[in-house]
């Protein structure tokens, strides 16, 4: 199920939940400052994208601790896709202060359609396979470490990729 864009921004819906709460938690705030970002004005949108560049940063390295504890080898698609949106992040703020004044905006509007599919796949299976390790995302411990697999997993960490 598609989540559409508005001209709000991106609504918080069901088909946003991946199944993991502390996840679904954070995922929430993402959505709220994505859409705060939209809503507010251009000149004033690079102090709330700072914020929101650093909380995208913790946020993905929060989902990459918790590969690594359930048997994702530490390089894996998922984490790539983190990297390459970060990297295309952090290179807005430059080019906004050099005079690109709408690019937040534009970036701010990429996430928005890319950020629903990344959470239905990407994310929706970490949460599937941290389920099935018993991986508990408050604590960050597994109940019961033999059931990690000893072979470290590279794929996505998704229910649609293949590698």
């Amino acid at each position: 199920m598609d989540t559409p864009t508005t001209a709000n921004g991106l609504p918080w819906t069901a088909s946003l939940h991946t199944g993991d709460g502390r996840m679904d938690d954070t995922h929430h705030e993402f959505v709220e400052m994505l859409n705060e970002i939209l809503a507010t004005p251009q000149d004033q949108q690079l102090p709330l994208y700072k914020k929101f560049l650093l909380h995208t940063v913790e946020h993905f390295a929060q989902e990459e601790r918790w590969m690594v504890a359930t048997g994702f080898a530490a390089e894996n698609c998922h984490a790539e896709h983190h990297a390459t949106i970060l990297e295309t992040m952090r290179a807005v703020e430059s080019h906004y202060e050099a005079g690109d004044t709408d690019i937040i905006t534009r970036l701010a509007e990429a996430l928005a359609e890319w950020f629903p599919g990344h959470a239905a796949s990407m994310d929706a299976g970490l949460a599937i396979h941290m389920k099935n390790v018993g991986f508990d995302s408050v604590t960050e411990t597994v109940a019961d470490p033999s059931k990690i697999q000893s072979v470290t997993m590279s794929g996505c960490g998704s229910v649609s990729c293949s590698h």
